[in-house]
């Protein structure tokens, strides 16, 4: 009998442990692809990553962004999105990476001008019309800023 108790009592602490992580899954979303341009792309320098995932109508994706960055003073930052559809053009995107409806693990300081920011974001949400593969290409742009440090710059999909 103390064993069958034991087994209960383990099994409602597996629970009560893996029950967070569904419910965090539930409310963010699910990760499916990840492009991490981590560097600003310049007219010498064209940085764009890229990934293809195949999607179903009525799915409901939505665009993340993952930062760790550095900067005095301003540091805009763009995301641009080309989005094909079975290899054809379908949606353009321009994402500040900074305006987001929902944020986590977000730390931020400004010690004299000088701010470390790190996040993560969710910058827009994209409705999927029909199956098919979907290729998302992104780069990374800002308006010149030398002290401008970035640790990581990524591009989340997420279902």
């Amino acid at each position: 009998m103390h064993s069958s108790i034991r087994t209960a009592r383990l099994l409602a602490a597996i629970l009560l442990l893996t029950a967070p992580l569904g419910a965090c899954e539930a409310l963010l979303g699910k990760e499916i692809a990840r492009l991490p341009v981590n560097t600003v792309s310049t007219p010498q320098q064209e940085v764009v990553k890229e990934t293809t995932v195949n999607l179903h109508q009525n799915d409901q994706l939505a665009l993340w962004s993952e930062m760790d960055m550095e900067y005095q003073g301003e540091a805009p930052l763009r995301f641009q999105v080309v989005v094909l559809q079975n290899g054809q053009p379908f949606k353009q995107l321009e994402l500040d990476p900074t305006e987001k409806n929902v944020s986590v693990q977000e730390a931020k300081t400004d010690i004299n001008g000088r701010v470390s920011w790190s996040f993560s974001g969710k910058n827009a949400e994209l409705t999927i019309p029909k199956d098919a593969a979907y290729t998302f290409k992104a780069r990374l742009i800002a308006a010149p800023n030398p002290t401008l440090r970035l640790h990581k710059a990524e591009l989340v999909l997420k279902k």
